[in-house]
């Protein structure tokens, strides 16, 4: 495959003080963030957290009320669409149905003025880019949806942008699809070397494609990390919550800490259990715990930790999953990936349960 003809730093995007209000509601509420040229970027969050208006703000479909937008360097906060040379993929393909596949990946060309012979060339260099080069003369309702989803990617690149914009191109897919073309994507964007803002809600799939997620709700940047920096270490409870699975425990912080120190939580029934501070913590201020199923451990033979019940063991191939309620009435799940010999209990079964400090994180509860 061939590298996009491109100064890859006129790739990179700066997104300063961005403000957009639809009426009463701030859609992006004083978001900035730095995209690096040649990145993969993920912007993730549910359903009205701002994602899309910031991309839009990006293509050029939406304009701020504060705040600007830069591609290179340059300022093109006003500039028009057509204007940006950027790719655009949304969910719908909208493929021509009455073009070839090649005439189809060809028409943006068209529109630019591009002469036929040298249409066809860089038409069908795009489309041995995302691997098709025997389709060409089929029409797309010939085309399965990941094929049909290449042709898309096929025609938002065959102009060379500077940057790739796409707007959950995968929801539309089913599971199995899904998952394959998150990897082809990826591995395209590497080998084309353009830079990527990618929008969606799933958090498995910005994790598995991004180079780096920017994490929204409300209109507000929550964090913007690598994918292992979010799981591993979120900042807020929010994030803690929304990437990935999570159990939240009430408890009271035995000594005061500052973020990423150690300390003591007390929950349900006096029992001390550690966790790292993931912002400043009082003496005795009340916090809330996060901690992953796959991090809670039974403490095998008994011993020092939180007493429990197993009130449902489910079984899922790859791991099991117990369902698990303390004394103080905490319910929790605790996964147990297949074939690491970790204790298992069955249901209605007494264990006990232990942590390190660095598999739980404290969150001081605002008052």
């Amino acid at each position: 495959m061939r590298k996009l003809e491109a100064d890859r730093s006129a790739g990179s995007i700066a997104i300063e003080g961005l403000v957009k209000r639809f009426g009463r509601v701030h859609a992006v509420d004083g978001v900035s963030l730095d995209i690096r040229a040649g990145e993969f970027l993920a912007l993730l969050g549910p359903s009205g957290s701002g994602k899309t208006t910031i991309l839009m703000a990006i293509a050029g479909f939406e304009y701020p009320d504060e705040g600007r937008v830069l591609l290179g360097g340059e300022d093109i906060t006003w500039l028009p669409p057509n204007r940006r040379n950027l790719g655009m993929v949304f969910q719908r393909y909208t493929l021509f149905p009455h073009m070839s596949v090649l005439e189809n990946i060809a028409f943006p060309l068209k529109m630019r003025g591009v002469g036929r012979a040298e249409r066809e060339e860089r038409a069908r260099g795009a489309l041995r880019t995302v691997r098709l080069e025997q389709m060409g003369e089929r029409s797309p309702a010939q085309l399965s949806g990941g094929q049909q989803q290449r042709v898309a990617i096929a025609r938002a690149i065959v102009y060379r942008p500077r940057v790739l914009l796409m707007d959950e191109p995968l929801s539309a897919l089913d599971k199995n699809l899904r998952e394959e073309m998150q990897i082809e994507i990826k591995h395209l964007q590497r080998e084309i070397g353009i830079t990527v803002v990618f929008v969606t809600h799933d958090q498995t799939e910005a994790l598995t494609m991004a180079d780096r997620i920017a994490v929204l709700d409300q209109g507000r940047l929550q964090q913007l990390g690598a994918p292992r920096e979010l799981y591993e270490a979120p900042q807020t409870e929010f994030v803690a919550g929304f990437i990935g699975e999570t159990n939240f425990w009430a408890g009271a912080a035995a000594a005061a800490a500052a973020p990423g120190e150690a300390l003591g939580v007390q929950l349900d029934g006096g029992v001390v259990m550690p966790a790292l501070a993931a912002s400043p913590v009082p003496a005795g201020g009340r916090v809330r715990l996060a901690l992953r199923p796959e991090r809670l451990r039974i403490v095998a033979g008994g011993g020092e930790g939180v007493p429990a019940r197993v009130t449902e063991a489910i079984y899922a191939g790859n791991a099991t999953t117990l369902m698990l309620e303390t004394a103080g009435g905490q319910t929790l799940r605790l996964r147990i990936p297949a074939g690491t010999g970790l204790p298992e209990a069955a249901a209605g079964e007494a264990v006990t349960l232990s942590w390190q400090a660095a598999d739980a994180r404290a969150f001081a509860v605002r008052s």
